[in-house]
């Protein structure tokens, strides 16, 4: 048979498989263990995988993995399979959008090849509407920016149309409503909701599994721990400036091959900068992510 992992704790995997497979208007989960061959193999099955297993006991749902199917994207932390888009939740008040945790996660999702949406939560919250000046950055660069109310369902109905037909990834900071805006999108507590320490105003994080929900047949919401679990490492510092999409078409102005964009006088995306046409701020992230790239470069040497 044939299915999806859509959830996994301590090695035992729980399948989905859809109607379209058995052929009926039913559907199955079984609960199973992997083959002895995949630690020879040195490679685990993750959530997201699609797999064939072999069924051991059906009255009790008992299965056996014996493949794992070719995957399309791999996320080696939080191990993740298979995603095709990764929402990012920042909350605009309590906590604090964190802009350079979300450029570090765009880059990433650029970095993999799979798409973005950026989610301004707790909108109502911002009396100032500081949220303004950062949907209109990211939107400008082509990012879609969705404002919600996780806690009133405002936006929610937008936000499930962008998610059709993808499997999704949902990150951002503990704290920012990413649990509360899935319990609104399936009407009911699929997850559970962080709670705000009201006398530090960060996250406390409760998410302790990966877990994929099915909204209908071939969408998938997939709820991670905070996403501080998640590694750019895998990004060279040199290749930074290629995943940040506002830059990639100013690089071939550069006066230098192999310009950092961060010394250079004669720089494609410097001059840009002074014309208006790349955000000055995102451009300052840029050179502190690269920077903490290169550190940890510096660091596998030794």
């Amino acid at each position: 048979m044939q299915g999806i992992i859509i959830e996994n704790i301590a090695n035992v995997y729980k399948i989905y498989v859809s109607p379209l497979y058995l052929g009926t208007s039913g559907e199955k989960v079984y609960e199973a263990t992997a083959r002895g061959k995949f630690k020879k193999e040195e490679i685990s099955p993750v959530v997201g995988d699609f797999v064939t297993f072999e069924v051991t006991d059906e009255e009790n749902k008992k299965a056996v993995i014996d493949e794992i199917l070719e995957r399309k994207v791999y996320v080696k932390r939080p191990k993740l399979a298979n995603i095709t888009q990764i929402v990012f939740v920042v909350s605009s008040k309590d906590p604090k959008p964190d802009l350079l945790m979300l450029d570090k996660q765009l880059a990433f999702a650029e970095f993999l090849g799979i798409k973005s949406i950026i989610v301004l939560n707790k909108t109502d919250l911002d009396e100032r509407e500081e949220f303004k000046e950062i949907k209109n950055v990211y939107q400008k660069i082509g990012y879609s920016v969705i404002e919600t109310e996780a806690k009133n369902q405002k936006g929610i109905d937008k936000l499930q149309q962008k998610l059709r037909h993808n499997m999704n990834a949902f990150s951002g900071n503990s704290g920012v409503g990413k649990s509360t805006l899935i319990n609104g999108i399936f009407k009911q507590e699929v997850t559970i909701e962080g709670e705000i320490s009201q006398r530090n105003k960060r996250g406390k994080n409760t998410t302790t599994s990966i877990a994929l929900y099915q909204i209908d047949e071939d969408t998938y919401i997939a709820d991670t721990p905070g996403f501080s679990t998640f590694s750019i490492e895998e990004i060279e510092s040199t290749e930074l400036a290629n995943y940040f999409v506002e830059f990639r078409d100013k690089i071939s102005n550069c006066e230098f091959v192999g310009c950092t964009h961060v010394k250079e006088e004669s720089c494609g995306i410097k001059k840009a900068i002074e014309k208006g046409e790349i955000d000055l701020a995102r451009y300052e992230r840029f050179c502190k992510i690269k920077q903490q790239l290169k550190e940890r470069e510096e660091k596998k040497k030794w």
